[in-house]
């Protein structure tokens, strides 16, 4: 390209005295010659293309004979500058680090997460609204006229100070008949570092008692058998199904349900504890096993979720004593509403012909109960709950809740994230009070989670209206991830604030667990044991909806005993060795059996718990007048007054049961039971690492596993129309498979490393 000489395309000298001051004042050791324009000539000769910048400069050449051209280039350059930026930062939110929880999974819909709580109000609630056309919406900005939708005093004090969204109009006015008046302020706590939750084990003494042979009739074989509860769980159908063909949970049958080769990993952010397996015991030096009784079937219903998300069951998550009780084996109930009745039994072991099995059953009666409750919902209101339909759940569990209530009962609502929702507390109320219905449909995810917060201000109003209605039961129910990561973290540090002192008439807390990703079972599950109450866990709204219908949730919610523990006693003369399936965390000294502690369990009406021993007996030892069960014993507490019970049963009709050469197939029930029990203490053992896996330790596992398997595919004639049946018959036959997929090839595959 030749330089144009003309007059009427003369460069500006301006610009060239520009570029000249800028060559002399920037380029060291490069000293300008008089005339530059070779040298841009010869760059503009080179291939090059126009990039962005030298187009919007190219676009600004009629102003060219301005000096404010430049000027004009700069602005566009920063114009577009401030344009890119806006639009990063509109499309990655507001560029700080999310919060703990999860938020980034909430949709644009919800409220923004942040430590700070929405400051828009409430859907406005309508005092004559049917129940059938509440609907459960999300707050909404609709703000209230000033000086209406404010929260009574006394509802509004009942928490810590936190910016509120006010409902509107005012939903929160106090009735005399209900109000509670709440005044003292939330204790200030120390934030507390994440602590292991260790539950100590202490060491079992040596007891001495009376030899006394027993024997007796047979147990009467039951005739159904359906999941733990008062109603079987109702069904999923999404697509049409013949009967009987889902699983009980909604879950899909083995014939419909993904084909899972090998499990896809453990969810991630998942908490559990290990408690070690227990070991066999000498009888000779210790014939005496004490343990608190059981009726949490979490860690069953965690499994089954998880396997239908092909998800890997993690080993430590299985307690094979609340797989054992998610089960309803039809035990008979007492002849009497004082005591528990009491089944045993010894047969051969499914998997050892040197080791016998015994089944020992306790079975609360019914009871018909008029006692009001007083119920204080604590929901988790933070921000992991946008996880998934963990909310809905929350939510269809705890409207559950209220729908089942009568008029004579009462229920409050706490919301807590960084700390509790004031706007969103109703003290004690009818199940029916708006306040209520509106407060459970406003369950929306915000910031992050502070279990103690939420449990101390539900404890404080629970512990208030217990004083105003004494002669009424009382129960704290959480509902939650278990995900607690503001103030204390630890179980026991949580319940120290949230510490009830009563003995009388004490309150029950109940844990609910949702979720599968970034869920702390242990939290859940500590807080349940000690806080006398117990723990669940709800994959769907379908059933949280079941757990606490009316039927089932008033059979839950009336206690037959409370501090529940039982001690059993072998015959050392028969028994060499004995060794309980699972109760880990539940196992306690024989010293404590005496005392009334409120890890014990409570056990409600109705309540069926089963334990498995695996026994060495001594060589020729045939059913006769010595039994290897020496005696059992149970004590628990009065819910009602407070005194201890004891019940000891030596009576030999209770102690006798299947002799030792009874053929295991002719009691469908007993042999299932005794499936479930071995395939989940075997799992629970399998190595965590897979490379673990290829030791001898997994391929026992799988043998195992795979012996059980057929053993429980031989009882679908007796067991194949049941719902419970075909979800464990797809649980196992998961759980194999998988084991499988960790172990190394059988044969070498002739590859050098």
């Amino acid at each position: 390209m030749a330089r144009n000489d003309t007059p009427d395309n003369e460069f500006d000298p301006e610009v060239e005295r520009i570029l000249r001051e800028h060559f002399d004042s920037e380029a060291s050791g490069l000293r300008s010659s008089n005339d530059p324009w070779p040298w841009l000539e010869s760059r503009l000769e080179e291939p090059d293309p126009s990039s962005f910048f030298s187009r919007l400069l190219g676009s600004l050449n009629p102003l060219r004979g301005f000096r404010l051209s430049p000027a004009f280039a700069g602005a566009g350059v920063a114009v577009i500058a401030v344009a890119v930026a806006a639009t990063v930062w509109a499309v990655s939110g507001d560029g700080g680090s999310e919060p703990t929880g999860g938020m980034a999974a909430i949709p644009a819909t919800q409220a923004p997460a942040s430590t700070s709580l929405p400051t828009e109000a409430p859907p406005a609630p309508s005092e004559s609204r049917p129940e059938e056309q509440r609907p459960t919406a999300q707050p909404q900005s609709d703000p209230s006229p000033e000086g209406e939708g404010s929260p009574p005093e006394s509802d509004s004090a009942a928490t810590s100070a936190v910016p509120v969204p006010t409902p509107s109009p005012s939903p929160f006015d106090a009735t005399p008949e209900s109000q509670v008046p709440v005044s003292t302020p939330l204790p200030v706590t120390t934030p507390m570092p994440q602590m292991a939750i260790v539950v100590e084990r202490e060491a079992m003494e040596e007891v001495e008692s009376d030899s006394r042979a027993a024997q007796g009739a047979p147990v009467p074989t039951p005739a159904i058998l359906m999941y733990s509860t008062a109603v079987p769980f109702p069904r999923a159908t999404p697509t049409p199904q013949s009967a009987g063909s889902s699983g009980a949970l909604g879950f899909p049958p083995p014939s419909q349900a993904p084909t899972v080769t090998g499990p896809g990993g453990s969810p991630p952010a998942t908490t559990f504890r290990d408690y070690q397996r227990q070991p066999f015991v000498a009888a000779s030096e210790d014939n005496v096993s004490t343990f608190s009784l059981d009726t949490d079937r979490t860690s069953y219903h965690l499994a089954l979720n998880w396997a239908h998300s092909s998800y890997e069951v993690h080993p430590d998550s299985v307690r094979a004593e609340e797989w054992i009780n998610a089960f309803d084996y039809g035990y008979p109930p007492p002849s009497g509403d004082r005591n528990f009745s009491i089944s045993s039994g010894i047969f051969p072991h499914p998997l050892d012909d040197d080791k016998a099995l015994a089944r020992i059953a306790f079975k609360a009666p019914e009871l018909v109960d008029d006692k009001p409750l007083n119920v204080t919902l604590v929901l988790d209101a933070s921000g992991s709950m946008a996880d998934g339909n963990r909310v809905d759940i929350a939510r269809q569990a705890a409207e559950s809740i209220r729908r089942s209530l009568g008029p004579d009962d009462r229920i409050a609502v706490v919301h807590f994230t960084d700390n509790v929702i004031t706007g969103y507390t109703v003290t004690h109320k009818s199940p029916d009070d708006n306040r209520v219905r509106d407060s459970i449909s406003w369950l929306q995810p915000h910031g992050s989670t502070n279990v103690q917060a939420g449990l101390n201000l539900g404890v404080r109003l629970a512990s208030e209206v217990r004083e105003m209605r004494p002669n009424a039961y009382n129960y704290v129910i959480l509902m939650s991830d278990g995900v607690a990561n503001v103030d204390a973290t630890d179980p026991f540090a949580i319940l120290e604030t949230a510490y009830d002192p009563v003995a009388r008439n004490p309150l029950r807390l109940i844990t609910i667990g949702v979720g599968i990703n970034n869920y702390n079972d242990p939290l859940l599950e500590v807080l349940a044991q000690h806080g006398n109450g117990w723990y669940r866990y709800l994959s769907s709204t379908t059933q949280a909806e079941a757990t606490f219908a009316r039927d089932n949730w008033l059979a839950l919610s009336i206690p037959f005993a409370d501090q529940t523990r039982a001690q059993v006693t072998w015959n050392a003369d028969v028994v060499e060795r004995w060794r309980i399936i699972g109760y880990e965390n539940r196992v306690t000294s024989d010293e404590s059996f005496t005392q009334d502690r409120k890890e014990f369990a409570e056990i409600y009406s109705g309540a069926s718990t089963t334990v498995f021993y695996e026994l060495e007996l001594v060589e020729g030892w045939q059913p006769g007048p010595v039994w290897p069960l020496e005696n059992i014993e149970l004590r628990w507490v009065d819910p009602d007054t407070g005194d201890s019970m004891s019940q000891p049963n030596r009576s030999p009709v209770a102690l006798a049961g299947l002799a030792s050469d009874t053929d295991l197939d002719d009691h469908p029930m007993v042999h299932f039971g005794a499936i479930v029990a071995l395939a989940a203490d075997l799992y629970s053992v399998l190595p965590n690492a897979p490379e673990d896996a290829r030791e001898d330790a997994g391929q026992g596992v799988f043998d195992g596993l795979t012996a059980l398997l057929d053993q429980l595919r031989s009882l679908q004639g007796d067991l194949g129309a049941l719902d419970s049946y075909t979800d464990f018959l797809f649980l196992l036959e998961y759980l194999t498979n998988g084991v499988e997929e960790r172990l190394p090839p059988s044969t070498p595959s002739g590859y050098s490393r």
